[in-house]
């Protein structure tokens, strides 16, 4: 969760194309929010946690507090599904071996698989991750994002995604395993998965070794610690609403509150996501000069135990990573009620931990929410 006074150095980028077809079901599900068809012509604003987060009618936040927050019209009808689990999280890297070996070494995460050109890691009982060769990329980037629902009826909930125009692709194992792969409002891969894939794997001990390979990869020693809580993906989008909306609809995702530039959402027992982005209540939304926004998981932010404030600092310096402080209200790390660090993968992605956990997952959500909406 990257405090106001810090930039987003990755905000410049190439535009995605998600618009190639005026009657796609992207261009369908944007034009119902009454957006242009063409998400590349949205201008973001460089901005970290929360625009509004010190208040409305400000240069930063200048909308009302009640235009800001203003409910849209909803995606879609709600499915009814729950989201029960994480099955995993897929990231591109030129380095897959080395991006796997650091968050083994720093995050405790275990392996699962390494076939040559990806390998899979579990993140202690409740979630998997898998690394991708992808040579030539710049940095490290999530292209997929798969979870597991209730109640799970392939016939069902593939007639329930055309129903919605979504263009379901369905990708099983011939083991058990059944999923369907979705386009979200903004291009990213989704995956919604009964529970027959890396979440019951992981109902099991991993029987693979830590290869040669990747011993070799190993950048430091281990620092001990252990992954216990997806504390938020960073999600930089065009539109919030239009985007949150999409998840609370077709996976069930509470919503916590609406601050006006973001809007979290808790993904059942797994953890949360922070969507972040224009708003198309904003008269001058769509209207910049400034470069195109492509839409990205910009971060990742993981709760990790045991957690001591200057410890975790003093193993991060001890291994050559810069840990840069994070409280997202720019207290005092000692006194804050959100404590976090966010260092850089061998690959250039921005890792966050933090002291949060399934118990204390609302501390981030009430410390930002602004004084105007206590109450709502």
């Amino acid at each position: 969760m990257l405090p106001q006074t810090e930039p987003n150095v990755n905000m410049l980028a190439k535009p995605s194309n998600l618009c190639s077809s005026a009657a796609s079901p992207i261009s369908k599900l944007l034009k119902s929010f009454g957006m242009m068809a063409c998400v590349v012509s949205f201008v973001a604003p460089a901005f970290g946690q929360g625009k509004c987060r010190d208040g409305y009618g400000t240069p930063i936040c200048p909308l009302t507090a009640e235009v800001a927050t203003a409910p849209i019209h909803p995606a879609f009808a709600p499915t009814g599904w729950t989201t029960v689990a994480l099955d995993h999280i897929t990231f591109r890297a030129a380095d897959y071996r080395k991006e796997a070996a650091f968050y083994i070494a720093l995050m405790g995460w275990r392996l699962r698989s390494d076939d040559g050109q990806q390998a899979i890691l579990d993140i202690g009982s409740w979630g998997s991750v898998i690394f991708k060769e992808a040579p030539g990329q710049q940095t490290a980037v999530v292209d997929n994002l798969c979870f597991v629902i209730e109640p799970w009826n392939a016939a069902t909930v593939q007639a329930e995604l055309r129903k919605r125009d979504l263009s379901p692709v369905s990708d099983n194992d011939g083991r058990g395993f059944e999923s369907f792969h979705v386009k979200d409002p903004d291009g990213l891969d989704i995956q919604i998965a009964n529970g027959n894939g890396l979440a019951k794997d992981r109902q099991t001990s991993p029987s693979a070794k830590t290869s040669t390979k990747l011993v070799e990869a190993l950048p430091f020693e281990s620092t001990g610690w252990k992954t216990v809580w997806l504390d938020h993906l960073s999600y930089q989008v065009p539109n919030y609403k239009a985007t949150a909306s999409f998840y609370s609809n077709l996976l069930g995702w509470k919503e916590t509150y609406d601050e006006g530039s973001q809007q979290e959402l808790l993904i059942g027992e797994i953890g949360d996501m922070i969507i972040r982005g224009g708003n198309a209540n904003d008269p001058t939304f769509g209207k910049g000069t400034a470069a195109p926004h492509n839409a990205r998981i910009d971060h990742m932010s993981f709760g990790i135990s045991p957690w001591d404030t200057d410890g975790v600092e003093t193993e991060l310096e001890k291994r050559g990573l810069k840990a840069r402080v994070d409280t997202s209200t720019n207290d005092d790390i000692h006194v804050a009620a959100f404590k976090s660090y966010h260092t850089t993968t061998p690959n250039g992605y921005n890792l966050q931990m933090s002291d949060l956990t399934h118990d204390t997952r609302l501390t981030l959500v009430k410390a930002v929410k602004p004084k105007s909406l206590v109450g709502r």
